[in-house]
């Protein structure tokens, strides 16, 4: 499949999704614990899996996964003045594993083809 107009707008949307949804659920995931860490891993599968599903291909869920990766990286380092979001605790690790491992099963996950096609 050619990558037209609308298919790379598709990935830009996606990688901007990717953002957002680190920083909510980076924001979310302890101020409710633990339905928040839920709420937010749940919104991580939904995007990384609604990415493969829309695209159709792996690309669809790795560029979600790789932009939530880096901004989550970028949310975790400390600033200067001592401040971060990430403080030292099992949500805030559960959050990153869980979303890590569940971008990692999305983005590997096997293409099974459609439920019409010949099965020779």
């Amino acid at each position: 499949m050619t990558a037209g107009p609308g298919r790379i707008g598709l990935y830009v949307l996606l990688g901007v999704l990717g953002a957002f949804v680190a920083l909510a659920g980076g924001l979310v995931q302890d101020g409710w614990f633990p339905g928040g860490l839920v709420l937010a891993l749940a919104g991580c599968v939904a995007l990384f899996y609604g990415g493969l599903k829309a695209t159709g291909t792996r690309l669809g869920a790795v560029v979600p996964a790789a932009v939530w990766v880096l901004c989550v990286l970028l949310l975790s380092t400390s600033r200067p003045e001592g401040d971060f979001l990430f403080a030292a605790g099992v949500g805030p690790y559960l959050y990153l594993l869980g979303g890590a491992l569940s971008a990692l099963v999305c983005a590997t996950v096997p293409q099974l083809p459609p439920s019409g096609a010949n099965r020779a």
